[in-house]
Parts: C-alpha cells; sequence; structure tokens
C-alpha cells in the first residue's frame, strides 16, 4: 500500500505547502525586515528513525528561544509554517516536525505513545546542538495531535518551560469513549487519515477494530491504551515540572470535547490559561495556519513571549480563564472554571416517560468538523423542531417561557432515574434552546451507555453534558430530550428495546443548568 499512497502524498504535500507558503507571505507582507532562514532537515528520531522537519531560524544574533512544533494528525510538516515565520520575526528558533508515521517521516503511528515522546527529546537534542537554541528557554506548542504530544512531552522532559496545547486532548478515553460511548463519526475521521497519510501501527489497527465491533472483552485494553496516552494520568508529573501550560478548545469540537481540557485545567498547578470559544475541532486555530489573523494564535505567541522570553505583556495578570459565548460578545474572564457558572437552575423532569429504541427521533448531535464550524461562522447549530418530535422514540420536558436571557455557562447535568428492557443499551441527552416557533438550536448533549444492568430493574443516572456558553433569549424555553440513537455515536439498544425515564418522589428527576450571573 505504501508505493501507492505516496504520489498522492507527494501531490497532498506540494499543494499544501504552496497554500500555507502564500499563508506565510500574505501574513509578512507587509514586515519590512530580514527574512528567517528557513531550512528542511532530517532528524534521527528515537531509534533512529527519520522525523522530517523544517527550522526557522531569526536573523539576528546570539542565542534564541527554542519553539518545537509536532504536526496535527495528518498533516506535514509545512503545516505550521506561516506561524514559524511570524514567531521567527519575534525571536525564537521554531522547529516544526512530522511526527513519525505521518507523511515522509519514518516509522509507525504510535498515537502519542513511548515513542512520540521520545522523538521530543531527541528534536529538542538535535536543535540544541544544530541551532543557536538557548536550553534554558524551550516550548512546545501544536494543534490537536501537536498539542497532546506536546503537553506529554512537558510532563516526561524538565526543559520544556512553556505549553501552548490547541484543540488537544487531555483525557484521550474521555474523548472519544465518553459515557462508555464509541464516538464513531471521531474515531472514524481519525482512522480514515492515518489510513491515507500515515502508516497505523499493528497495535492501533487492533484498537481501531476493537473500537468500532463494540467487543466489551477489549474494553479494558481500550482505556489502559488511551490512559497511557492522556496527560491526565501523568498530571503529577506535569505538576513536578511546572510547565506554564495553556490549554484552548472550541465549545463544539466533536474530536476531544471541552470538557475533559476544563477539568484537567483546574487540576494543574502551575501557570495557567484556558481558553474556550466557538468553533469545533481545530477550527478556531485554521486561519492562522494561512498567516491570517487569529486571537487563538496571537495569545499563545504573548503566551510565549511571556514565559520564554520575559515580555511584560500582562498576559500573566488577566483573568485565566477566557470564554467566549457562542452567541457572540466577545471574551469573558474569569479568575478560575469554578467561577464560570454563578448559580444552577434545575428544569424538573417530571412524570414517566417510556421510549423505543432503535430509530433515529430527529434530535441529533449534528456532523464531525462540519456542525461546530457552522455554529462558528453562522451562529447556526444543528435544529429539530421539539414538537413534531415524536415521542414514541424521543422523551421530552421543557422549561417555561424566559422572562430574561439565561446566559448557561459550563457544564449542564442531568439526574434521572432509567429503567431499561434489557442488559445494555444507550441513549443521548440533549439540551435545546427553543423559539416561539418550536425550533430548538442546539446547546450541547452527551451520549450515555451502560451494560450488565438486570432488564427491568431502575437504576440512577448522572450525566456530565458537554461544557458550553450559550446564551438563550428572553421569551424562549430550555427543553430536555432524550432519544437513542445518534450518527455521531455507536448505539447498543437492541431490537425492540425500551426505555423508560422515572423521577421517583424520594428522588426527582431534573437537569442542572449552569447560569452566569445575570
Amino acid at each position: 500500500m505504501a508505493p501507492t499512497r505516496k504520489p498522492l502524498r507527494t501531490c497532498a504535500v506540494g499543494a499544501l505547502s504552496a497554500a500555507l507558503v502564500a499563508g506565510a507571505v500574505v501574513g509578512l507582507a507587509p514586515v519590512a525586515q530580514a527574512a528567517p532562514a528557513v531550512r528542511f532537515v532530517d532528524i534521527p528520531g528515537d531509534g533512529g528513525t527519520v522525523l522530517k522537519a523544517n527550522v526557522v531560524t531569526p536573523a539576528g544574533a546570539g542565542s534564541h528561544p527554542l519553539l518545537l512544533l509536532p504536526t496535527s494528525w495528518g498533516l506535514p510538516q509545512v503545516e505550521y509554517l506561516a506561524q514559524a515565520r511570524k514567531l521567527a520575526d519575534s525571536g525564537y528558533v521554531v522547529l516544526t516536525y512530522n511526527v513519525r508515521g505521518f507523511w515522509q517521516s519514518g516509522g509507525e503511528i504510535e498515537v502519542a505513545g513511548p515513542p512520540d515522546l521520545a522523538d521530543a527529546s531527541k528534536v529538542i537534542d538535535w536543535a540544541l546542538a544544530n541551532t543557536p537554541a538557548d536550553p534554558d528557554r524551550i516550548g512546545m506548542a501544536g494543534v490537536s495531535y501537536g498539542a497532546g504530544i506536546s503537553l506529554l512531552a512537558a510532563a516526561h522532559d524538565k526543559r520544556i518551560r512553556a505549553v501552548a496545547a490547541l484543540s488537544g486532548w487531555a483525557d484521550l478515553i474521555g474523548s472519544i469513549y465518553s459515557g462508555r460511548t464509541q464516538h464513531v463519526q471521531a474515531g472514524a475521521l481519525l482512522d480514515g487519515a492515518g489510513l491515507v497519510t500515515g502508516r497505523e501501527s499493528a497495535e492501533l489497527r487492533k484498537i481501531f477494530d476493537s473500537f468500532y465491533a463494540s467487543d466489551l472483552s477489549d474494553e479494558q485494553s481500550l482505556i489502559d491504551w488511551g490512559e497511557r496516552r492522556s496527560p491526565l494520568t501523568y498530571l503529577d508529573r506535569l505538576n513536578a515540572n511546572k510547565p506554564a501550560v495553556m490549554l484552548a478548545n472550541a465549545w463544539s469540537d466533536s474530536v476531544f470535547p471541552a470538557n475533559q481540557y476544563a477539568s484537567f485545567y483546574e487540576k494543574l498547578s502551575g501557570p495557567k490559561r484556558l481558553q474556550l470559544r466557538p468553533g469545533d475541532h481545530a477550527t478556531p486555530e485554521l486561519t492562522g495556519l494561512f498567516g491570517l489573523p487569529n486571537d487563538v494564535w496571537q495569545d499563545t505567541g504573548r503566551w510565549f513571549d511571556h514565559y520564554l522570553r520575559g515580555v511584560d505583556n500582562g498576559v500573566d495578570r488577566e483573568q485565566p480563564v477566557q470564554l467566549e459565548s457562542r452567541s457572540g460578545g466577545g471574551y469573558e474572564g474569569y479568575p478560575d472554571w469554578k467561577s464560570v457558572a454563578a448559580t444552577d437552575r434545575k428544569i424538573a423532569l417530571a412524570g414517566s416517560t417510556t421510549i423505543h429504541a432503535n430509530v433515529d427521533s430527529g434530535a441529533d448531535g449534528g456532523i464531525v468538523l462540519l456542525s461546530g464550524l457552522l455554529d462558528q461562522v453562522t451562529k447556526l447549530p444543528p435544529m429539530a423542531s421539539v414538537p413534531l418530535l415524536p415521542r414514541r422514540w424521543a422523551a421530552v420536558w421543557q422549561s417555561e417561557r424566559y422572562a430574561a436571557p439565561q446566559r448557561v455557562r459550563g457544564t449542564a447535568r442531568l439526574h434521572t432515574t432509567l429503567t431499561p428492557t434489557a442488559e445494555s443499551g444507550t441513549f443521548v441527552a440533549y439540551l435545546y434552546d427553543v423559539g416561539p416557533l418550536g425550533i430548538g438550536k442546539l446547546v450541547t448533549h452527551a451520549p450515555l451507555t451502560w451494560h450488565g444492568r438486570t432488564p427491568g430493574e431502575p437504576f440512577g443516572v448522572d450525566l456530565d453534558l458537554f461544557s458550553t456558553a450559550y446564551d438563550v433569549p428572553a421569551g424562549h424555553r430550555l427543553a430536555l430530550v432524550a432519544d437513542t440513537v445518534d450518527p455521531l455515536y455507536i448505539e447498543h439498544n437492541p431490537s425492540g428495546a425500551r426505555l423508560t425515564f422515572s423521577s421517583p418522589g424520594n428522588d426527582p428527576s431534573y437537569v442542572s443548568v449552569p447560569l452566569r450571573e445575570q
């Protein structure tokens, strides 16, 4: 397979290189100064594996802080060229490298495994020996896959003093297997990109196959595999090393949901920043890859300028949690994640409702990558006509109409009692903003799967929906919808299964909605 893919890779590298170089030229055209020097190099990684890389060196003499940028999943080393030129203009030696297993770099895809972390240290060694890099001022940054590798590398290599992890993950299993539910569109996206642009290891192929097959006998192996590749697992090392960590993500990230970053941020003890804004996976950073103005990349530069170059730019005095509502209005600053929601408003889920499984009611979480991007650009999230949702397949509860806007901030939580007719099953909970005509705009959602339950026996459910920031207009309602089928996920309901949601008097059901101070 490799020989037949190589010409496609070469063409794609050329096309993307041309686009990114053009972006760099556009982004830097107004700057009248000596251009940084760009070199394309081969770097020996762990075990001698060749890593394709480029080095952008500032024009000035003397030593400079070093920034490493490992590539995103499926993208070549020219991905960051526009940003590398800008950062080099600011005085950094910037080394971007194609991670092992992708494009022209050697090896197989290890998914941020030990060889990838060893590669990062080898790249630092090479840069210190072959560029005017300062060994005491080293940082790492990346988008998506590069973000995860950067966080993991900082936990394992004390030389890394600052990190900017953009659209990455802290908990890999909490991202693609939240609620014991396979995020199948996200998995298929990663799998497909890996097959086209790289070389999957036998271990990774087995993981994907077990993931699709819903093989419970391999569930613990999947969890163990993911934990070894999660920065959360190495939190103690990160806190001991105390690099300055900036985390940025999008509210509607369909690959790495915002929850896992927010939870991870709370546990970091060193200098830190959490920045969340509208968009889907890696879409907030996209324009910056072409050298265009971009707030996430601008703040990344400010982060490194302060923590690696000692610039007093005030980034350390700003509120460390910066959120932009999906409804617009600019960034809001908070001292910590706990302060994002001033209060919780409960919506009672009264009565007993039974739904049938195996049919999509029309309430859905959208399409991976596309739905969040559409929401970012047009403020149009996935929608459904709530009055027309078939009650045979969807349970629906609605709040009263609100006299004032409801500024949802943080993590909504569902508490209910569920009685299934089968030992395994899945449901997806959706929170909608419902206008006067009954059209619901998706505020947030989350899936839940269970196994080994006794049919007909009720059990309590507590489910965190994906964190968000959304403003519900005055005169609108909130609606909680539950159904059993969503194209984003693999569902586990046997044919003919039914689910009953109830609200016992001694344990009433509700959805708790976090609200900003009104």
